[in-house]
């Protein structure tokens, strides 16, 4: 059993975690997954925990608490009718079937080639939160038939290996498909439903050595406590923030941390 003095510590800087990734969410519609698996991982090596398998614990943790705050967010879009539900119907098996593939691929690697994923995705999130243009377009309408049946499971299987939601790669590809940004948001979040569950279903089964105390299966119980707390506090804050004032510098700036973030994850895997 930890002492209570390591147990505070942790749960200050979950708290700290879990209020940054509720601002960010709620600012810039990005999903606070793609802050908690670094921030997550930061805080359980400053309080000694490592091993091969930490990447994994950070992952399934982040995507547990997407759980609650995807659910939570749908139901808030759907009262508005701003979810597509076409979308998320087509789109949803395939989605489901990559996040179970991204599942498998995460509990086979250990936390050097997690990092490594991590921060090569992350640093092309980055570029797009950066240089990307609301005009680019790839097309009218989101894809049906074969195109649809190999797009679904990349966005599902990315988004797991990053311990993401729907809504960096998911909002991305329906705005370049001419979805409305404030559509693309909405069902990306019932992307992020269709994500966490059935990965954090196999997660909660799959054990880990060495993971900070209080873990079940993959899952971190304090983490995803405490940081479920925070974020219902502070993503209406981020979305306050964001409706007072012009979120595009705030994107470039979140863009170029997040390559930070991504370099140093990088750097950690190369063993620097």
């Amino acid at each position: 059993m930890p002492e209570p003095d390591q147990l505070m510590t942790m749960a200050a800087l979950l708290l700290a975690i879990g209020a940054f990734a509720g601002i960010i969410a709620g600012l810039l519609g990005v999903g606070g997954g793609i802050v908690l698996v670094p921030a997550f991982f930061y805080a359980f090596t400053v309080l000694g925990y490592g091993g091969a398998d930490l990447m994994q614990v950070c992952v399934a943790t982040s995507l547990a608490t997407i759980i609650v705050t995807s659910l939570r967010s749908v139901h808030a879009h759907h009262r508005k009718g701003a979810v597509d539900w076409a979308i998320l119907r087509g789109w949803g098996p395939g989605i489901a079937v990559g996040a179970v593939c991204g599942v498998l691929v995460v509990a086979a690697l250990r936390t050097p080639a997690l990092q490594a994923i991590f921060g090569t995705l992350a640093l092309v999130v980055a570029a797009y939160l950066g240089f990307g243009r609301a005009g680019w377009r790839l097309g009218p309408a989101m894809p049906t038939g074969a195109p649809r049946a190999a797009l679904s499971p990349i966005v599902g299987f990315l988004s797991v290996l990053m311990g993401i939601g729907g809504g960096s790669f998911g909002v991305p590809l329906m705005s370049l498909y001419n979805t409305p940004i404030h559509r693309a948001v909405a069902t990306a979040a019932g992307f992020g439903v269709l994500i966490a569950v059935p990965s954090v279903a196999i997660f909660l089964l799959t054990a880990v050595e060495g993971a900070p105390p209080f873990t079940l299966g993959s899952v971190n119980l304090p983490a995803f406590a405490l940081v479920i707390a925070m974020t219902l506090v502070t993503t209406p804050l981020g979305v306050r923030i964001a409706h007072a004032m012009d979120p595009g510098p705030l994107r470039r700036v979140f863009a170029a941390f997040l390559a930070v973030v991504a370099l140093n994850m990088l750097r950690k895997a190369a063993g620097w």
